[in-house]
């Protein structure tokens, strides 16, 4: 095999942004080799632009064509570990787009399957793993560099979406559609980073505004409290309706403090001695001096690290990668079975604001897909009287 014929199923905006790499000759060892959309406009474009590759209007009949190798999933959620199982099913590698599904039952299924296939390879799409400040952040946190972690803060508004957004289409911002709002349309990769970089929390108690900023029933504003098993604690923030937006990402540790801003900088201030150290070892008189006469910068050395976003780049290398595992074996970045930590965090985060009290992890599949289902039933009844 020279190249990994690719099939993408579902030609939306980002199924359409893979194919343009490539076409464009992008991404090393891979070709197109079949679309898959259920929407005739969808079929006609291909058509027109890409007369030379397969098209077909049901992922089924695109796995059992023998025209693709691999597939990539840029489809609504809820199809992901569906249209996994069924192409692992058929010795096809998978790709899956984030989130690797809307709850934890039907992702375990999909990891569970994939087991039974340990020749094939599967891949979750967290882009956002290849960004070089994500895995400079990771590095000082596994070296040790701060040592044990004691909060994270990590503030996510810069979502913004206007109600004409959510008006495009009837699934979109549903719970049937959708399974969720900003949780797991928007933010699913800064909440894998959050559990790639620090580790999954214990417990999670949160407080969610559903539809409120925006005409929707799900969710487009978000608190969530975290603890972890070291007793560290946490604050996720997130939401759509902020249009000015913040992005600034700060753990604490005891030797120090790294402060990501704008996902394009890193500061880092690492502290001479760890702060139990000092606060164990200095009388009152010499702590008061130390922050009066000497001042914080006595007390630490700061470093700082400048990234430059390249658009489409993270993509391109999570592609490669994909082929590159395929090929020759290559490490993937992100493991296929990665994609039920986000998941996991995501629906204890919903359920901690249903329940209305903490929720410890792992949770309760059956109670989330239970509390779900009322949700999607409450929106159809409310459809309906519409």
């Amino acid at each position: 095999m020279e190249k990994i014929r690719l099939g993408i199923i579902g030609v939306g905006v980002q199924g359409s942004n893979y194919t343009r790499f490539i076409l464009e000759g992008k991404v090393k060892n891979m070709m197109i080799g079949a679309f898959c959309d259920i929407d005739p406009a969808k079929k006609k474009m291909c058509a027109e632009a890409y007369p030379d590759i397969p098209f077909f209007d049901h992922y089924m009949d695109m796995l059992n064509s023998g025209e693709v190798d691999a597939i990539v999933t840029t489809v609504p959620h809820y199809l992901h570990p569906e249209i996994g199982i069924e192409a692992l099913k058929r010795e096809i590698h998978i790709l899956v787009e984030k989130p690797a599904g809307v709850y934890t039952k039907q992702v375990k299924e999909l990891n569970k399957f994939a087991v039974s296939k340990p020749e094939l390879t599967f891949a979750v799409f967290f882009n956002q793993r290849t960004n070089p400040l994500y895995q400079k952040v990771k590095e000082l946190i596994d070296n040790g560099d701060i040592g044990a972690i004691r909060r994270t803060n990590w503030i996510i508004t810069t979502w913004w979406r206007s109600q004409a957004y959510y008006d495009q289409s009837e699934w979109r911002a549903t719970w049937g559609g959708e399974g969720g709002g900003v949780l797991v349309n928007q933010a699913p990769h800064q909440i894998d980073l959050l559990q790639w970089i620090c580790g999954m929390p214990k417990k999670v108690y949160a407080n969610i505004k559903y539809g409120f900023q925006r005409n929707i029933p799900v969710e487009d504003e978000v608190t969530a409290l975290i603890d972890y098993r070291n007793g560290a604690t946490g604050v996720f923030v997130t939401c759509t309706h902020d249009i000015l937006g913040t992005d600034r990402f700060e753990i604490l540790g005891d030797k120090g403090k790294i402060v990501v801003d704008n996902s394009k900088k890193i500061t880092i201030k690492r502290l001479h001695k760890p702060e139990s150290e000092m606060s164990d070892s200095l009388s009152w008189e010499e702590s008061k001096n130390l922050m009066k006469d000497i001042g914080p910068s006595g007390i630490y050395s700061e470093e700082t690290f400048e990234f430059q976003s390249v658009w489409g780049q993270q993509h391109i290398t999570i592609l490669e990668n994909f082929a590159a595992n395929i090929l020759d074996g290559t490490e993937l970045i992100a493991p296929g079975s990665d994609g039920i930590h986000g998941v996991a965090l995501a629906n204890a985060i919903h359920l901690s604001s249903w329940l209305g009290k903490e929720v410890e992890l792992p949770i309760d599949d059956d109670l989330f897909l239970e509390e779900l289902t009322k949700k999607i039933e409450a929106e159809k009844q409310m459809t309906v009287k519409n």
